[in-house]
């Protein structure tokens, strides 16, 4: 899967808008549409934040793994 997908993937699931996630990123909603459309790559900063805030692992994130994995 590509990172830009799961980001929308994970995004819908949690009933969440892109300016939502742009406003936890502090970045503006054309910002994270470039990220989430594959147009720009996410510098590593956002992944370590978007893990904390989903509760998810970067390697979910990236799509390294396909099951999430808690964060302790």
């Amino acid at each position: 899967m590509y990172v830009y997908q799961r980001l929308k993937d994970i995004r819908e699931d949690s009933d969440k808008k892109q300016e939502d996630i742009a406003s936890v990123l502090n970045i503006t909603r054309q910002q994270y549409q470039l990220y989430e459309s594959g147009k720009r790559e996410m510098p590593m900063h956002h992944f370590v934040t978007l893990a904390k805030y989903y509760n998810v692992s970067i390697d979910y994130l990236a799509g390294l793994i396909d099951m999430p994995k808690k964060l302790r």
